[in-house]
């Protein structure tokens, strides 16, 4: 029971990384506060968290929006008095080279992958500066450092997301917060098989393209990333701070 009477809240808990990441977490003995935009996913992740004897409630947030961010926040304070793990997990990718990425298109994934890390942040982090204590863990990508072609939202955002990261550490470390990124590869996520579907005549021949990138020849698994957050949830991480932890088949390594 890595993470046993631990408060951790998930947003993106619906699905892919999130789901994965929210059931391991059960597994591990967390109470579990499985958010996502998606009131019907966050429900369902939570069903299957407690169906397997473990605690969680299902909230209902946008986290472009402060008032949503803060009443998570405020729930979570209310009703177990703390918070121990922020996962910021909830994400959307965006494609297109500079010329093909629209205006509206780039402000929609910086508002969802970039401000709502920070506005998550604001509304849960004055609760462990309370107690001294607290791991946020946010989601950034191996994109932030390599280029990827027709990415230039995404990897903007998920750039931020790691300079955003090691900000944070500087100004929480004091306080006994830790604060860390995740860096994942391409995740056969239900986000990417539904591209790549849409993407190409023969899905088949996207997934070989991808697999190209993997040094290991495969597509990640959520599970893959999920084991990676929960070593930054855990104590075990004590002395990880300001990290980007790269977990993306070796996409890095080959570059």
């Amino acid at each position: 029971m890595r993470l046993e009477n631990k408060i951790c809240v998930i947003t993106g808990a619906g699905s892919g990384i999130g789901r994965a990441s929210a059931l391991l977490f059960g597994r591990e003995g967390a109470t579990v506060v499985a958010s996502d935009v998606d009131e019907a996913s966050a429900d369902s992740t939570a069903a299957e968290i407690t169906g397997a004897g473990g605690a969680a409630e299902p909230r209902r947030v946008d986290v472009t929006k402060p008032e949503d961010a803060q009443a998570l926040a405020s729930w979570t304070a209310e009703r177990f008095g703390r918070v121990d793990v922020l996962f910021n997990n909830a994400g959307i990718a965006g494609v297109g080279d500079v010329l093909e990425t629209e205006p509206d298109l780039f402000d929609r994934v910086m508002a969802v992958n970039v401000r709502g890390v920070y506005l998550m942040s604001r509304a849960v982090v004055p609760l462990m500066i309370e107690r001294k204590a607290g791991s946020v863990i946010n989601m950034s990508s191996c994109i932030a450092d390599i280029g990827l072609a027709r990415r230039v939202s995404y990897a903007a955002s998920k750039g931020a997301v790691l300079a955003m990261t090691k900000s944070m550490q500087v100004d929480l470390a004091p306080h006994g917060i830790r604060v860390n990124a995740l860096m994942p590869g391409t995740i056969l996520t239900p986000f990417v098989d539904r591209y790549l579907k849409e993407s190409y005549a023969d899905p088949e021949e996207g997934y070989a393209s991808i697999r190209k990138r993997q040094l290991g020849g495969d597509l990640g698994q959520p599970e893959d990333v999920a084991y990676a957050a929960l070593y930054l949830a855990s104590d075990e991480s004590r002395f990880v701070m300001a990290s980007g932890l790269v977990v993306d088949g070796g996409v890095t390594g080959g570059k």
